[in-house]
């Protein structure tokens, strides 16, 4: 097996494949992203799920679509204040407003709006490019290169860390790097694998895994550190 970094593969490695086949076996494949048509939504939805439950994206989304404005056309050409009441459901609306105007002008300026050739080009080169734009972190980074251009970067959220915290699975360094190094370290270097990787440890967190956890009927208890203490 080829990881990410073409090293032989981690000590974990068995152990995130076996955490990966329990979870597809229970909840199946999960189709993410979810209730995106093209890249350029899931870059939207990417920047307005910030610190907000996607329930609330959906309504910022819909707002957009409605006032024919989801494109970086639009985005750029609206003046703030419209584009923000626009998307004032997903909550920060200044802020992202800020954040979707910063992407849109550098697609524009740097790519013609070609999508294209922005999300063509490889790992290398854009995850750099990506975190150099106002308003885009790791994980927002990782979500776009995932889910919009299909490059193997796996995302990180509170999700994952919670999940592998109650594992016993945890990185030593506890830091985005290393916990994103566990994945990398131990899968293939698949886009697909990733993608539906974590939208299953999202679906865990969600139904079982949670805050208080219930792990009475957990699929992954008898691989957990937390639920078998």
């Amino acid at each position: 097996m080829e990881t990410m970094n073409g090293q032989p593969p981690h000590p974990l490695s068995n152990h995130l494949d076996g955490v990966y086949r329990r979870l597809l076996t229970t909840y199946g494949p999960q189709g993410w992203w979810p209730g995106a048509h093209d890249p350029w939504e899931v870059i939207v939805g990417a920047i307005l799920t910030q610190n907000t439950a996607w329930v609330n994206v959906e309504r910022a989304l819909a707002n957009l679509k409605t006032a024919d404005s989801l494109s970086p056309q639009r985005i750029r050409a609206l003046p703030h204040e419209e584009l923000g009441a626009l998307l004032r459901p997903s909550g920060y609306f200044n802020g992202k407003t800020k954040k979707l105007k910063a992407f849109a002008g550098h697609l524009g300026e740097r790519y013609g709006d070609d999508l294209g050739a922005f999300l063509g080009q490889d790992l290398a080169v854009l995850r750099p490019e990506l975190l150099s734009i106002y308003g885009i972190g790791e994980e927002t980074a990782d979500d776009i290169l995932v889910y919009a251009a299909n490059t193997p970067s796996f995302v990180i959220d509170a999700y994952t860390r919670r999940i592998l915290e109650r594992l016993g699975s945890g990185p030593v360094r506890t830091s985005y790097a290393g916990y994103q190094a566990l994945f990398h370290d131990s899968l293939p270097a698949d886009a697909g694998l990733f993608n539906e990787y974590h939208a299953l440890l999202v679906r865990h967190a969600k139904d079982a895994c949670r805050k208080t956890p219930v792990c009475e009927d957990c699929c992954l208890r008898d691989l957990c550190a937390y639920g078998q203490a």
